[in-house]
């Protein structure tokens, strides 16, 4: 009999690089070679033409959602500015924010990510892309988060196809949490804790 154990084997890696941050990396599996972005295009989204104009049209309904989320909970959102180190202005943010968890805020960064470009078939007859993967720059959305458990951490979204996200959680942040919940006294680092 499978268990789940057996059925995540093949699907679920864990890497070491730090023992003081987790980054957990998700990637839709299906959308990582020219092929499976047509049959996501034609068959799962019903589009007759694979066209690169409809991966536009899935980010910027992608992109109205988190603006429409900010909005209705009054989260600000803050576009990074080239050469801005988002770890001040997070501290920034994080000083202010007064609940005991939830989004902090959601910044916009514009950087590389591996992904998608089309260019026109040359052929007579219905109009054709040649798909191929590369390095494109595209807006990645970072939602700040404050939990209870975990304190500080953030969960990075790209908005273009195949869509890569980024949990990532600060295991000195945690312990700090920890014992500020048992009521013990600490004093910290910058990342880590001096008594």
């Amino acid at each position: 009999m499978t268990n789940v154990n057996d059925l995540l084997r093949d699907h679920v890696t864990l890497t070491v690089d730090c023992m003081d941050r987790i980054y957990l990396n998700g990637y839709i599996s299906n959308l990582q070679v020219p092929g499976q972005l047509v049959n996501f295009l034609t068959k799962h989204r019903g589009h007759p033409i694979p066209s690169p104009a409809l991966l536009g049209k899935i980010g910027e309904q992608f992109v109205q959602a988190i603006k429409k989320y900010a909005e209705e909970n009054g989260i600000p959102m803050v576009h990074f500015e080239r050469g801005q180190r988002k770890d001040d202005v997070a501290a920034e943010y994080r000083h202010r924010f007064d609940k005991p968890e939830g989004v902090v805020f959601v910044g916009v960064a514009q950087e590389k990510a591996k992904s998608f470009k089309a260019r026109k078939k040359d052929q007579k007859g219905p109009v054709g892309f040649e798909w191929s993967r590369q390095s494109v720059c595209v807006n990645h959305y970072y939602f700040y988060l404050h939990d209870e458990d975990f304190g500080p951490a953030f969960i990075k979204v790209c908005t273009y196809v195949p869509y890569p996200i980024k949990v990532c959680l600060n295991g000195h942040e945690w312990a700090k949490q920890q014992l500020r919940k048992a009521g013990v006294a600490f004093e910290t680092l910058d990342n880590g804790f001096l008594s």
